[in-house]
């Protein structure tokens, strides 16, 4: 019997492997009979929720969350609602767009900074429906006159909970309620 002693890769050798990995042609994904999948293929159909890892549906998730919230912060400061259909949908959508119509209306723009630190913190047994919750600080809001430009008032900032419902459809996250809870 011959006695062999195994080293351990150096940083070199293991980054040579990481990168030698990852820079398969297929990106790394393969099709169970072992051959390399089509990354184009993959990218263009959806994966449902419950195919995913936890980890991977709740960052989707988050991503989505983030994404609505800069989409309703310059829908508010251009009057625009037809920012928000890709990110949002009813019962929100409809609610958020008759606001930013009444805001516009009445000649008005809103500009407000926040700050926010989303969490999941639930999901439907079907997994299509995630619940974040997020303390949103309020730094500033402001109303502006739309025609002269010039400041209107300004509000007070806060700390706010606020509950959301984020909904799997179409192949996409899209936040669909939002709740204000108590301050936190």
């Amino acid at each position: 019997m011959f006695a062999r002693t195994v080293r351990p890769l150096g940083p070199l050798a293991l980054a040579g492997l990481i990168t030698a990995c990852a820079s398969t042609p297929s990106g790394g994904a393969f099709r169970p009979s072992g051959t390399p999948a089509d990354p184009a293929a993959s990218a263009a159909a959806p994966v449902a929720p419950e195919a995913l890892p936890t980890e991977q549906v709740d960052a989707q998730v988050l991503r989505s969350y983030a994404a609505y919230q800069q989409a309703y912060k310059k829908a508010y400061e251009t009057n625009d609602p037809s920012l928000l259909p890709p990110v949002a949908t009813d019962p929100l959508l409809t609610t958020v767009t008759k606001d930013i119509e009444r805001t516009r209306a009445k000649g008005e723009i809103w500009r407000f900074v926040n700050i926010s630190n989303p969490q999941v913190y639930a999901r439907s047994k079907d997994g299509r429906t995630v619940y974040v919750v997020d303390c949103m600080r309020t730094l500033a809001a402001y109303r502006f006159s739309a025609k002269t430009g010039k400041r209107i008032d300004e509000k007070k900032g806060g700390r706010y909970r606020y509950r959301t419902a984020i909904k799997y459809e179409s192949g996409t996250w899209k936040v669909s309620d939002m709740r204000l809870d108590e301050p936190c």
